[in-house]
């Protein structure tokens, strides 16, 4: 992106204990900035955290040219159920898809597990008589009058939002349409999502909960971002405002506002964005994004450069592992999201110890507020934040540059009342098992994007960012064989980072359900034509400034899962027998198999705009030389015992490797190198810590096929 000449452009990500901010000028120079959240108003913190940059940075509202951001807004209602009193419209004898779901459950030997509630209940969930067939054709017309009385019935009820989902609505949207038409009529101030906007695919059950979810979420995302923007407009910033989506792009604030659903995963999308951009500056094609934060841990996958997206996913449902170990714990949000991983194991994760006398490290956290205990705001529990203070490894006095005083005194109180005297440990040793447990938790979420998708964590360059990721990233990477890790700068902030190297970027899908060998290529290239303008007109701008990318998602018939490949700019002109070719190609490479002779179906047609433009601007942060000879006495394990440690600026580190133990501490983070490590300064400001390699972990390059 860019914006006019001499003006700065800022980033804000909200956290669920900091909000972090970012400035960039025209010349690439960096400002960054954390203040703590403030749950009670988002935004507030997000505007008082500008407020603050720009004073530090001797700039003024009028300097400005941009505010992007991420959010947690849409992700808290669903994960607190503190969404929009939701109604959803069927048809008839599909009112409880909601419930029947798919047949998987997280907990397999749990047979009194419940799944979370459905986020829409029973008694708001009504049925209109219709019915299409896949074709579109119409087999039962649209009773108007079952409409009439379901609205009469959510007027009652003062139903503040409304998902509407017909069967096979993807095919012939007329049905959909009408019912939209007759809530705008009588309810003109519910938020009305339909599922032909929303989701316009096959797949009933994923198809109504990402419109529900839509639905759900729509009310308090938009108050959040009309209040937002307002706020941002008497101040006189920006009144336009771009916003991260789950996959990895940034549009208007205003096309978010009517489907919120595409930033439930925002955040997190803005840090793997920043490692991919960063990395590739670097030289680091392959890597594996860590981001350690107050609440959550994630991870995902860069190959070859490229980022992992899925439509595959789920959100709530209070499950703590990553999706990929637990499906069917959380709703189904079948949107393209960046392929991210995500634990319960942050730095303000409490630590308790279950019936069975064994420790156990979150999901639950402590947040902003109260916060660990050596916040001194009315914490008591232990939490990671508290082991990393007394084994040192975190300033004992204050964080985030001193702006935030703590008490290393609480933390040691803490720890010892809560884990180390009911264990019958030390502190020390009590410490550093959390620690311990709090990596192996967050090994889950690596191994769920690595080894069970058959790379080998080894292979990979891991890249810790979010305030907690460089205390944590060498316990870590040597958990998983990785022999280097990469602390960039501004690590604390990278995801506010990663706001400003994100590109101008929507997409647009279609039902196609035909076969490829019977498909007429002319029908297929009208339907890319009308994604195409439906991309064009989201982002507001001319085709020929925007590139179009081309996809579509095929499979043998009759399977229940699609391959998503490249489609030509021309598909009128496409060698169909090429396309089967490739498909088949793409499918034994995944799964192992061809099936010769089988037909070869598409199911959905895709289309990626992106908004052509100048390159994003290399970042200049700014590290000053810092090594005043202070140390810290730091517990690195019952091997090493407390060992007298420098405590350093990044600018201490050279190009020459600097043997551990060292703390490096920022403004925005503290990175942890033990003993038997080493760290170095690259020519982009990168921390470059070397691990020793272990007996019979290989060191060379897998190449896979």
């Amino acid at each position: 992106m860019s914006t006019q000449d001499s003006k700065v452009r800022v980033a804000a990500d909200i956290g669920g204990t900091f909000t972090d901010i970012a400035l960039i000028r025209q010349d690439g120079r960096v400002a960054t900035r954390k203040v703590p959240s403030t749950p009670d108003d988002y935004g507030r913190g997000v505007v008082d955290g500008v407020h603050q940059i720009l004073a530090a940075e001797k700039l003024t509202p009028a300097d400005v040219g941009e505010v992007l951001h991420a959010c947690t807004v849409a992700t808290n209602a669903i994960l607190e159920a503190k969404g929009a009193r939701t109604a959803l419209l069927t048809t008839k004898g599909f009112r409880d898809v909601l419930d029947m779901r798919r047949i998987r459950v997280p907990r397999l030997y749990q047979p009194l597990y419940k799944k979370p509630p459905v986020l829409v209940p029973r008694r708001l969930r009504l049925e209109i008589t219709e019915r299409m067939d896949w074709r579109g054709e119409v087999l039962t017309e649209l009773d108007e009058a079952s409409v009439t009385a379901a609205i009469d019935l959510l007027v009652d009820e003062k139903i503040e939002a409304v998902a509407v989902c017909l069967l096979h609505s993807y095919a012939n949207p007329a049905h959909e349409r009408r019912i939209g038409e007759m809530l705008k009529e009588r309810l003109p101030g519910v938020f009305v999502s339909l599922s032909v906007d929303v989701l316009p695919e096959i797949r009933e059950y994923e198809r109504t909960s990402t419109t529900a979810i839509n639905s759900y979420v729509g009310p308090p995302v938009r108050n959040y971002l009309e209040s937002l923007v307002a706020r941002l407009t008497s101040d006189g910033l920006p009144q336009r405002l771009f916003m991260m989506h789950s996959a990895g792009g940034i549009v208007d604030a205003r096309t978010v506002m009517r489907r919120p659903a595409q930033i439930v995963e925002c955040g997190p999308a803005a840090g793997v964005l920043s490692a991919r951009h960063v990395g590739h500056l670097a030289g680091y094609e392959d890597i594996i994004s860590f981001d350690m934060g107050g609440t959550t841990a994630k991870a995902s996958l860069i190959e070859a450069g490229e980022l992992h997206r899925t439509d595959d996913y789920e959100v709530g449902g209070g499950i703590s592992l990553s999706s990929k170990l637990a499906k069917g714990g959380g709703y189904a949000l079948k949107l393209p999201v960046i392929d991210i991983s995500e634990v319960g194991a942050g730095g303000g994760s409490i630590v308790w110890i279950d019936r069975a006398g064994a420790l156990k490290v979150g999901p639950h956290s402590a947040g902003a507020m109260p916060g660990p205990a050596c916040y001194d705001a009315g914490g008591t529990e232990a939490t990671v934040t508290d082991a990393n203070v007394v084994l040192g490894f975190v300033n004992s006095t204050a964080l985030a540059g001193g702006s935030l005083k703590i008490d290393g005194r609480l933390s040691y109180k803490a720890v010892e009342e809560k884990v180390a005297n009911p264990l019958g440990l030390s502190v020390e040793d009590a410490a550093y098992g959390i620690h311990e447990l709090a990596t192996t938790v967050m090994t889950r979420a690596v191994k769920s994007v690595t080894t069970y998708r058959g790379r080998d964590p080894r292979d990979f360059t891991l890249f810790a960012f979010g305030g907690n990721g460089g205390i944590h990233a060498v316990t870590l990477a040597s958990a998983l064989g990785v022999g280097k890790v990469v602390v960039p700068p501004g690590a604390g902030v990278f995801s506010a980072l990663g706001l400003l190297y994100a590109d101008v970027e929507t997409s647009a899908a279609g039902a196609c359900l035909r076969r490829l060998d019977t498909v007429p290529l002319d029908q297929v290239e009208a339907q890319f034509a009308g994604l195409e303008a439906q991309v064009a007109a989201e982002l507001s701008q001319p085709a020929e400034k925007i590139a179009m990318t081309r996809f579509a998602d095929f499979r043998y018939a009759s399977q229940a899962f699609e391959l998503m490949l490249p489609f030509g700019s021309d598909a009128a002109a496409t060698d169909v027998a090429e396309l089967h070719r490739r498909f088949e190609a793409e499918h034994e490479r995944l799964y192992g198999y061809r099936l010769p002779g089988s037909g070869v179906e598409i199911v959905t047609l895709r289309v990626t705009g992106r908004l052509m433009g100048e390159e994003s601007v290399r970042a200049k942060h700014g590290v000053p030389a810092s090594d005043a000879g202070v140390t810290r006495n730091v517990y690195f394990s019952a091997r090493y015992g407390r060992v007298e440690t420098p405590v350093v600026g990044r600018g201490a580190l050279g190009a020459a490797p600097r043997q551990g133990p060292l703390i490096i501490e920022e403004y925005e983070g503290t990175t942890v190198v033990p003993p038997d490590c080493t760290a170095a300064l690259d020519a982009d400001g990168n921390i470059v810590i070397t691990l020793p390699a272990p007996a019979g972990v290989r060191t060379e390059r897998h190449e896979y096929a």
